[in-house]
């Protein structure tokens, strides 16, 4: 249990640095003098803390502080008021503004950080055809089972000092600019995982994180660091595990336990890998578990992923909401594939917007909306979820605009343009407007909610957690040590009741 323990096993507070007013200090000063602090265990700050250029931040451009949100103080702020921290590690790629990539770009060739990165035609020479753009399109065998996160080829293709160019493994997000003849490259370059240079870059960042004071590393976008000819490059094994090894022994001299960030379909049995070699797991199955439960009025699905839980033993970080959308693609093989689509029914009725994978085929990945939102804005129904989170095994995530009944955000996504579906979900709040919220029932009653999930002795990493189910109305009993905790949550009425033996 030493992983749950690093964090403690309270409610985890996640959120951007700038989400509840302009700064971290902000939200720290919101933390301390609202009381709410006394709900969280732990809070998992997005990668914007750092340096970077799109993506809000997990496209980093180094792990030193960003000045205009967060400082070194804010961090020690958060440890006094026993706050433990977790703080994202961008493993598969850095920004096009990198350093590294920066002198790449100034030295072509020369540059002594090329192997850093993974140059897509000397990946893939010699297994495919190279076209008039000047890139080589792999032979179709080879790629006709990749995991695809946008349209074409993952590359950006760039200029050499020399007059070449060059295109470099570019999975995620790109854009070029373009002012007085100059270009400038944005976006996420692909690490080349097999070279010493990332290494040592790797172990730099381990240790820069924990002397900000990180318990937990969230390894995000990991399942995409293996690039293998004629693999699916999306959690390649055993190159997946094997990096997930080497990187652990790093972890672990710097006192940081793993979080690795992997989505899977639930039938692939990755989250069954990953708890039998002993990591933490995200539970991306639960939001939508709940949801498809107040639907169908019957919780018959989500007992048996409670079942599986505490019979694997898992050792689970679950959610609601995220900064990232509602998982639909997790759910395949533990929710029948007709029922996933209803469930994208209801919340695209309900103002979400599906963000799907490509390749051969397109396939649906997630629904960008509010927890709110997808709860039709109702608020006794966000109680309700919340009160079933709080009592689920594993250790509670909670999303700020969630905890702040927060509902999608229209105007940001038609401010952002073209790719910011995302924004629905990631307002930032005022001081002002944060104030107004806490003093909404349905935000007390969460709050009241994860005092209790923080304080009460039932909710521990040695506790004996059991579950029935009967018709709508599904319970969950926490024991420890003679403390028990008694949730009863009916999903055709959304009621629920708590019932404690002190």
């Amino acid at each position: 249990m030493s992983e749950n323990l690093a964090i403690g096993f309270g409610p985890v507070l996640n959120a951007y640095p700038d989400s509840i007013g302009e700064n971290l200090g902000d939200c720290v000063s919101w933390l301390r003098e609202s009381r709410a602090a006394d709900a969280f265990g732990a809070f998992y700050i997005l990668p914007s803390l750092y340096h970077f250029d799109l993506d809000r931040g997990f496209s980093v451009q180094d792990y030193n502080l960003n000045e205009e949100l967060a400082s070194e103080s804010d961090l020690r702020h958060l440890d006094e008021l026993g706050i433990g921290l977790i703080l994202d590690f961008v493993l598969n790629h850095a920004s096009a503004q990198s350093p590294q990539f920066l002198d790449v770009l100034a030295n072509g060739d020369a540059s002594p950080s090329l192997d850093f990165f993974i140059e897509w035609n000397r990946f893939w020479e010699g297994h495919g055809t190279m076209c008039d753009e000047g890139y080589i399109i792999p032979d179709h065998e080879l790629i006709k089972d990749m995991f695809f996160r946008k349209p074409g080829l993952p590359l950006l293709m760039v200029d050499f000092p020399d007059g070449t160019r060059h295109p470099f493994w570019n999975t995620f997000y790109q854009a070029v600019e373009e002012a007085d003849g100059k270009k400038r490259y944005l976006g996420q370059i692909d690490l080349n995982v097999k070279s010493p240079l990332v290494w040592g870059f790797y172990e730099k960042t381990l240790g820069k994180l924990s002397a900000y004071g990180a318990k937990v590393a969230r390894l995000d976008a990991f399942a995409y660091t293996s690039k293998v000819i004629g693999k699916r490059n999306f959690l390649n094994e055993p190159e997946t595990w094997e990096i997930l090894q080497r990187l652990s022994d790093m972890a672990r001299a710097c006192h940081i336990a793993l979080l690795p960030e992997i989505h899977a379909e639930y039938r692939e049995g990755t989250h069954r890998v990953l708890a039998e070699k002993g990591y933490l797991i995200y539970d991306f199955f639960l939001p939508g578990l709940i949801i498809d439960a107040l639907e169908r009025k019957s919780a018959l699905y989500l007992k048996q992923w409670i079942d599986e839980i505490v019979g694997g033993g898992y050792r689970t970080v679950n959610m609601l909401g995220c900064h990232d959308g509602i998982p639909l693609l997790d759910l395949r093989g533990l929710l029948p594939d007709g029922d996933i689509e209803v469930l994208i029914y209801v919340l695209k009725r309900r103002g979400g917007i599906v963000k799907d994978l490509h390749g051969e085929k397109n396939m649906y990945y997630q629904v960008n909306c509010t927890y709110t939102s997808a709860l039709g804005a109702d608020a006794k129904r966000l109680a309700f979820a919340r009160a079933v989170q709080m009592f689920m095994p594993g250790i509670p995530q909670v999303w700020y605009l969630d905890l702040l009944a927060g509902e999608n955000d229209y105007e940001a996504v038609h401010r952002g343009g073209e790719g910011a579906h995302k924004e629905i979900n990631r307002t930032n709040l005022s001081l002002d407007e944060v104030k107004r919220r806490m003093s909404l029932p349905v935000v007390q009653e969460q709050l009241a909610l994860m005092r209790l999930r923080k304080t009460h002795p039932a909710f521990s990493p040695d506790a004996t957690v059991s579950s029935s189910c009967e018709g709508s109305s599904l319970t969950i009993i926490w024991e420890n040590e003679g403390s028990r905790a008694e949730l009863t949550a009916d999903f055709a009425t959304a009621k629920y009741s708590i019932n404690t033996n002190d």
